[in-house]
């Protein structure tokens, strides 16, 4: 199972993203725990300074505007 997070005061691109995320997880039969952070505060201390944030198992992947697909499902699989 993997763990994402997704950074962003819930914007449409954030929805968008976490709409992407759980998407692609399932094309790829893979479980995901999908939280997503809201606070400006924990999104800082993060290391985003551009939403959406994408964060995979702990790390921060992406940061800013919709990921590209591709990368998305690289991550999800990594």
């Amino acid at each position: 199972m993997k763990t994402i997070k997704i950074y962003g005061p819930g914007c449409k691109r954030c929805e968008a993203t976490e709409a992407m995320v759980r998407a692609a997880g399932a094309k790829l039969g893979v479980e995901l725990d999908v939280e997503k952070v809201t606070d400006a505060k924990s999104i800082a201390m993060a290391g985003v300074m551009s939403t959406p944030g994408v964060s995979v198992d702990g790390k921060l992947v992406h940061a800013g505007g919709l990921p590209d697909e591709t990368k998305l499902e690289q991550w999800l699989t990594a």
